[in-house]
């Protein structure tokens, strides 16, 4: 056995193995000695690395695994994991030899834990936006009544009659798969760092330097306010993001304004405060294909966002499944609808009074889903803490420490934060 930093070549009887390694991910290929021209490709890495690991095997196998020749192998492994890019999902399931969820991205999914969609305890909250902007006060006052008990007990309501295009909406996830759609060489012209206030970035998995596991999804980020940002590929992108991003902000603006008042406060109260006007929103569109075993992999593990609020689209397919009560419900909702959630920015102004709901993105093995999640947040120099009119009025003390917005994507973002709750580390 040789032992390198792409990883172990080792043999077994009349077999070579390589294990390889790329930011967490461990590689099997398993080449049998009659079988060389037909030797597996290693899965969940790129191409160069996937011919290095067949050299390597051909390496192996035509010097009758003598040690020296099992250290070339493992060598020429290293160097082309040095020279690599990272692969997309897509190009993974686009496989033909593709029938179970490779190791590096195992994460198991226990059904237990779901909740029965036909249990009255878990019918999603929908608000009616219409009856905020144009019904009566009485109908205006029973909305904002409703926040109240949505906000605290659920985090989560699908909002409809909110005003977008079901045209436009449908445009905009047209958008998203013609850019996904793109060869691999044309989407990498997106790809940068980890850092979500980047104009655009277009990656897969989550972040590659932190993953444990790697997860089943290729996504890009575009900033759309309080500057607009956007892909140029494909060539109708721009044109349809920069509308579906206004559109979307005037439904989000107004939630913040129905959640203002629901708290007893006046309704500009979280736009002024969070300085809104210069507020951070992003276009986040995540591509989902296939997978051979979807209770063996997972789209996002369980997270709750850094923002206000986000508002989130999909196409035919489900996936995104929100925690309540200690279950996990899959969200089946009108297709021109809003899935709206509550983010930690509102948990913490709110001094723990509304909810920051935990949710994650499952998978399937039937098509492909694409969701478009769009997050509002304050401006990115806001100084966010409870709100001291609403810790008076309660007569309860803070229950979090004040910190600037960025800062606190910043650590929501760092390794230590993986797959954990960012509350822990601010709890006053």
């Amino acid at each position: 056995m040789v032992e390198t930093n792409a990883g172990v070549v080792r043999l077994q009887g009349s077999k070579a193995y390589c294990h390889l390694k790329a930011s967490s991910l461990a590689t099997f290929c398993g080449v049998h000695q009659e079988m060389a021209n037909l030797c597996l490709w290693p899965i969940g890495i790129t191409d160069t690395v996937a011919r290095a690991t067949r050299k390597a095997s051909h390496i192996l196998l035509t010097n009758h695994f003598h040690h020296h020749n099992l250290k070339m192998a493992a060598v020429v492994a290293d160097q082309a994991l040095e020279n690599s890019n990272v692969s997309s999902i897509k190009s993974l399931a686009d496989s033909q030899a593709l029938n179970s969820v490779p190791s590096a991205y195992a994460f198991n999914i226990n059904p237990n834990d779901e909740a029965d969609p036909n249990d009255p305890e878990f019918a999603i909250p929908i608000v009616d936006m219409s009856l905020l902007t144009s019904g009566s006060p009485d109908e205006r006052a029973k909305i904002i009544r409703d926040l109240v008990k949505i906000c605290q007990e659920w985090g989560f309501f699908i909002a409809i009659n909110h005003g977008v295009p079901e045209s436009l909406m449908k445009g905009m996830i047209d958008a998203c798969h013609g850019f996904f759609s793109l060869p691999d060489e044309e989407k990498k012209e997106f790809k940068s760092g980890n850092d979500v206030l980047e104009m655009f970035k277009y990656g897969t998995s989550y972040n590659l330097a932190l993953d444990k596991v790697l997860l089943w999804r290729d996504f890009f980020k575009v900033r759309t306010h309080p500057e607009f940002f956007s892909l140029y590929k494909p060539a109708s992108f721009s044109e349809t993001s920069l509308e579906f991003s206004k559109r979307s902000r005037e439904v989000a603006l107004e939630i913040t304004r129905a959640i203002s008042e629901s708290l007893g406060l006046e309704p500009d109260y979280i736009y002024n405060t969070m300085n809104m006007d210069r507020g951070l929103q992003l276009l986040a569109g995540n591509y989902y294909p296939p997978c051979p075993e979807p209770e063996h992999a997972i789209g996002i593990p369980h997270h709750t966002d850094h923002g206000l609020v986000t508002l989130l689209i999909q196409n035919e397919m489900n996936g995104l499944q929100v925690e309540h009560n200690g279950k996990w419900l899959t969200v089946n909702g009108p297709k021109n609808g809003f899935f709206v959630n509550l983010a930690d920015q509102m948990q913490i102004l709110t001094n723990g009074k509304y909810k920051s709901v935990m949710h994650r993105a499952t998978v399937n093995n039937k098509a492909t889903r694409i969701s478009i999640a769009i997050p509002h947040g304050p401006s990115v120099d806001t100084v966010i803490a409870p709100a001291a009119e609403l810790c008076e009025r309660e007569g309860q003390a803070p229950k979090y420490l004040a910190m600037n917005y960025k800062e606190y994507i910043q650590l929501q973002q760092s390794g230590k934060n993986y797959m954990k709750s960012t509350f822990d580390h601010i709890r006053a």
